[in-house]
């Protein structure tokens, strides 16, 4: 059996997501070709694209077959499949937006449709049977402008319906006027206007009642006029819903002669649609504020002159000129100037971070990609007083903020499983209400009443049992809490993680870059006697400087801060012993710096008990050490060690305050390292000894005695346990496409204080759902009984509906003031 990988990019070239359905009809399709024995997704890492992995029989199927089959059924399904992300205008509530749904899931050619009450609509469609022009036509005859393509469709469509597309909507935005999108409210309040005016003038004693009659079927007008659409289109496609009840409603009272009642209950149903477009609009602003971050132009260097350009313009390796506090126009690499740069709209980051130059050799595309953080700028972020000049590293569609808004959107997508219960709930709650309603209209054959009375008392339990709470009750919660988080740096990618976050009780962590710096730092420094700590530290800073060991690096950058400003001699000619240290001279006489099998197997001169006793001690406390030898004496030993991030240890006490019960580090090191780092930082469990594919087992093995789990890691090696875990949050998400791609939840700062917030976040938007739902559940609950006993009546069922939709509405935009900290 031989294997073979092949990148993603080159079979599906216009998939941009590897969680893509694309993906698995591609894996799917190859599997079944003989000698082709598995085929799985490799996630990109930090110096590599996604790729597939092909497991073959090399008797059956040669390599040349293998590639060219993979090609040619890539090329077949990009042919087949197109994908669509857009923005449009005129989705007046989430019950119009689930309409919308249903019938483009119901257009021959889609395959999937997801629309959401902010204006965002994901198309997967067979491009055999309808193509992006035949939908954009279908969205225009539903009253829809189309704004932006959020992402490049999978296929073109001609230049000539390009610039029709683009008329049209220059078009509708012209002449939107009256009915704009401003018009629903509009036709609310003249409803109430009038309805007012009726009902004022009722009391007029000698006025003609056709007067205020007159003003009510206006009111009827202006009420329905949204309502009659609603419920037309639901009823054209098979689906009775709250629209049709509440137009049945208001049609039963005006035949009764209650005209006050159905043009009041037309107002607050319209001025609650109204609201509830209110609702979707601010999360939806509150969202695309995330595109005014990068600015619309940058100034490019070319030879001696400065430009000014279109980020769209800009090229790998151009240079861009950042002035002092301007936005940042792309993402990329310092190699001039130094400054203060505010990422807080990136990264959630409350403190400027200082960015240098890059001196550290060529800068390649490689480099570009995995060079520090201090050498890193984001498309969006705030220079300070500093000049910069930036070198790009990536396209203007390829940035991080770009990244960004495109996830954010396509969560807007996605719906919570409590959303898809009250769409459930409500698909067969409406026709139980009409069975319930018709029965009631003939109560009259029962009791003893007249038919006017059963027919009014079965309209006004109609309206009772219109769940008009229940449809805004979920979405307006999610979108909200989608956009607080983006808001301080955390990205959610739909309502499923953001609910299932506040539900965790076990968190496991990855070690390296997660719990701790990544990078090892000078811990203990011990002379013996006829030496100081600093003497010891300068001979060690003196060789070490001659290597590029990332271990003598830490030793020279943190013993200089040591020192400061204490000269440093020259040492020279260093030579690697063994694989287990190095030597130098020093002033005429040899340095030897290495660990201990060095020196047990360089000579007969052996270190000290004592200094063996040292060297093992704090090897089990997860260091790693060193001794220095100069000529046959031995001069003292210095440790370093991957350090706990500073902030971790007060945000694992934060977490544990919160109610998480269990946090678990996972780690490749030994056990002695892992329960050194889990002890100083009260872990209640440490796993050591773990490879990657062991990582999947510890998070399966959490699973089932917690239920529920994150998995907390870079998104790079911890890619797959974070695919297995309940809620995979990536850490230092910004400017990693990998951890963007594969992670639930993506904490765009390097910081790890971040997640109390998410937790804490999601938390508030759980107890805001719940609290709508008891709101918008428990008043149909009521008002049903009530309706039905006659004590309540169609006026003050309406007045207690629609205050009810008031109330989980703004209920709901309260998470967009979400004031919690994250810990420091």
């Amino acid at each position: 059996m031989k294997k073979t990988k092949i990148d993603l990019d080159i079979l599906l070239p216009e998939i941009v997501d590897e969680r893509d359905a694309c993906i698995g009809r591609l894996t799917h399709t190859l599997k079944a070709f003989k000698g082709i024995d598995k085929v799985h997704l490799k996630p990109a890492g930090k110096t590599r694209q996604a790729q597939l992995c092909f497991h073959y029989n090399s008797d059956r199927i040669s390599l040349s077959q293998v590639e060219k089959l993979a090609k040619n059924e890539g090329a077949e399904i990009t042919a087949h499949y197109g994908h669509l992300l857009i923005r449009v205008t005129g989705i007046r509530h989430p019950r119009h937006a689930r309409q919308l749904e249903r019938e483009l899931s119901a257009k021959p050619g889609v395959l999937e449709a997801s629309v959401a009450g902010t204006g965002i609509i994901r198309l997967e469609y067979n491009k055999t049977e309808t193509d992006v022009h035949q939908l954009r036509i279908w969205l225009k005859k539903k009253g829809l402008v189309i704004q932006k393509d959020m992402k490049k469709a999978t296929e073109r469509e001609p230049a000539a319906h390009q610039q029709q597309h683009k008329e049209a909507e220059k078009h509708e935005h012209k002449h939107s006027g009256w009915f704009g999108p401003n018009s629903e409210l509009v036709f609310s309040l003249l409803c109430g206007t009038l309805f007012g005016l009726g009902f004022g003038l009722g009391f007029v004693d000698g006025l003609s009642q056709w007067i205020p009659r007159v003003l009510f079927f206006g009111a009827y007008f202006f009420g329905a006029y949204y309502v009659a659409i609603e419920a037309y289109e639901a009823i054209s496609n098979g689906m009775f819903e709250i629209d049709f009840l509440m137009l049945v409603a208001a049609a039963g009272a005006g035949i009764l002669g209650q005209w006050e009642e159905g043009a009041l209950l037309l107002f607050l149903f319209s001025l609650g649609h109204a609201l509830e477009h209110y609702a979707m609009e601010k999360a939806r602003k509150s969202i695309e504020a995330l595109a005014d971050l990068a600015p619309k132009t940058a100034l490019r260097k070319e030879n001696e002159k400065v430009l000014e350009v279109l980020i769209e313009e800009l090229k790998i390796d151009d240079i861009i000129i950042i002035r002092p506090n301007t936005k940042i126009a792309a993402d990329g690499v310092v190699v001039k100037g130094t400054s203060s740069v505010n990422q807080a709209p990136i990264t959630g980051e409350s403190i400027p971070v200082d960015k240098v130059a890059w001196e550290d050799g060529e800068l390649n595309k490689q480099a570009m990609e995995t060079v520090d953080a201090r050498y890193r700028v984001f498309s969006g972020s705030i220079n300070g007083n500093g000049t910069l000049e930036v070198r790009v590293n990536r396209m203007a569609k390829d940035s991080t903020i770009a990244r960004v808004i495109d996830m954010v959107n396509e969560a807007q997508t996605q719906k919570s499983p409590t959303q898809q219960f009250t769409d459930r709930f409500e698909k067969y709650f409406v026709p139980i209400v009409l069975v319930l309603v018709f029965i009631l209209c003939f109560a009259f054959l029962v009791i003893d009443e007249p038919f006017k009375q059963s027919f009014y008392r079965a309209m006004s339990v109609l309206v009772a049992a219109s769940p008009c709470a229940l449809a805004i009750s979920t979405p307006s919660a999610v979108l909200s809490g989608v956009a607080r988080a983006a808001r301080s740096g955390v990205l959610v990618k739909g309502g499923r993680p953001l609910e299932d976050l506040g539900s965790l009780t076990a968190l496991a962590f990855d070690k390296t870059g997660t719990l701790t710096t990544g990078k090892p730092r000078l811990t203990t420094v011990k002379a013996e006697e006829g030496i100081t700590e600093d003497e010891l530290l300068k001979i060690a800073i003196a060789v070490e400087a001659l290597s590029n060991h990332p271990l003598a690096k830490a030793i020279v950058q943190d013993g200089r801060t040591r020192l400061r400003n204490t000269s440093i001699p020259q040492a020279e000619n260093l030579e690697a012993l063994l694989g287990k240290g190095v030597q130098a001279m020093l002033d005429g006489q040899k340095i030897y710096i290495g660990n201990l099998p060095l020196f047990e197997q360089l000579d007969a001169v052996q270190p000290t008990e004592a200094l063996v006793s040292s060297v093992k001690t704090l090897e089990k406390k997860g260091n790693t050490t060193m001794l220095l030898r100069r000529e046959n004496h031995y001069l003292g030993l210095i440790a370093l060690m991957d350090t706990p991030r500073p902030e971790a240890k007060e945000t694992l006490s934060a977490l544990k305050h919160m109610g998480i019960q269990r946090m678990i580090m996972l780690t490749g090191d030994n056990q002695q390292v892992a329960d050194a780092i889990g002890q100083e930082l009260g872990l209640t469990d440490t796993w050591g000894g773990l490879l990657p594919e062991e990582k999947v087992n510890a998070i399966k093995r959490l699973q089932q005695e917690e239920n529920k789990v994150a998995m907390v890691g870079d998104g790079v090696n911890d890619a797959p346990a974070m695919a297995n875990s309940t809620v995979g949050i990536a850490m230092g998400a910004a400017g990693s496409d990998v951890a963007l791609e594969t992670a639930d939840i993506a904490l765009m700062g390097d910081k790890l204080s971040l997640l109390p917030f998410a937790i804490g976040l999601s938390r508030q938007t759980k107890r805001i759902i719940r609290q709508n739902l008891w709101i918008s559940l428990g008043m149909v609950a009521i008002l049903i009984p009530l309706t039905i006993a006659g004590i309540a009546s169609i006026g003050s069922a309406v007045i207690a509906h629609e205050g009810s939709t008031l109330v989980v509405v703004f209920n709901a935009l309260r998470l967009l003031a979400f004031s919690a900290k994250p810990t420091a």
